[in-house]
């Protein structure tokens, strides 16, 4: 008789697979939500901060952590609408460190208190946001080229009010699940 026949040892194997199953599952929810931060001051406003102009600061590392790209982001910032319901465009012109320019044009939707949507050419359906205290967590799957190629790699994206002039900001890519770099950001209000 095999091992894999015996009902105790499939039994012993389902519940194996159960407890792995569960222990990767849990894991998933073990990481930082925006209400983690609701008592950091100071209190941050996207419409306030995201308002006129800014300057960004940044790095891309790949997994080792080695600095891939250097880049500096002039953003240009507006909002209106009603109020609870405002609508955002931020304007983003990035010059990378080997000279290259790039664009992305955020429309920003408050949907209530503290949540947001998001859409940009280069993303994929809808970015989702939540404000708390003074950060701001943003997820969305970005369009990203390379080697004439388009993949779709997952952002969490999270940004941390330091002032009133300065945000700190670092995201996470993946894809599949499987860490592929970080950006590393400093946004400076004019």
């Amino acid at each position: 008789m095999s091992f894999l026949s015996s009902k105790r040892a499939r039994t012993g194997l389902a519940a194996v697979l159960l407890s792995v199953g569960l222990a990767v599952g849990l894991s998933g929810c073990a990481g930082p939500q925006a209400s983690d931060y609701a008592r950091e001051q100071p209190k941050l406003d996207l419409r306030q901060y995201f308002n006129g102009t800014l300057d960004a600061y940044g790095v891309f590392t790949d997994r080792s952590g080695k600095v891939v790209k250097r880049f500096t982001v002039l953003m240009t910032c507006s909002w209106s609408g009603p109020a609870g319901q405002e609508t955002g465009v931020l304007d983003e012109e990035f010059t990378y460190s080997d000279g290259t320019r790039d664009r992305r044009v955020w429309t920003l939707k408050r949907t209530g208190e503290g949540r947001y949507v998001g859409t940009a050419a280069d993303v994929e359906g809808q970015a989702l946001g939540e404000e708390s205290g003074n950060a701001f967590r943003f997820g969305y799957t970005l369009r990203l080229p390379v080697d004439g190629r388009t993949f779709e790699v997952q952002f969490d994206d999270w940004m941390y009010l330091m002032d009133q002039r300065v945000m700190l900001n670092k995201a996470v890519m993946s894809k599949f699940g499987v860490r592929l770099g970080e950006v590393t950001l400093s946004f400076v209000k004019r």
